[in-house]
């Protein structure tokens, strides 16, 4: 069994009004994981990522990236963050 990983990422840049959540999410659930994405009020977004570390570590790969309207300058990682459950949702709260 593999180890199981959860991060919170915040991602700054151009990355809002890019599809950047909707893109998210699609990878995500792609790849397994379970978690949130949201936009914060700061013009940042912010993950949880929860799921094997291998998922976990290719998201984090993917965030780097981001779609292709973004620009990505920085991407955060605190660990270790809340284990989540479930399908991975778009939050839209700030």
């Amino acid at each position: 069994m593999q180890a199981s990983r959860s991060i919170l990422v915040r991602i700054s840049g151009r990355v809002q009004g890019v599809g950047y959540r909707d893109w998210t999410q699609r990878k995500a659930a792609a790849l397994g994981l379970s978690g949130w994405v949201r936009n914060l009020a700061s013009g940042e977004v912010e993950g949880l990522f929860s799921g094997s570390a291998d998922a976990v570590e290719a998201m984090l790969a993917a965030c780097r990236r981001g779609p292709q309207l973004a620009r990505v300058d920085d991407v955060t990682v605190i660990e270790p963050a809340e284990q989540a459950s479930g399908p991975f949702a778009v939050r839209y709260d700030r």
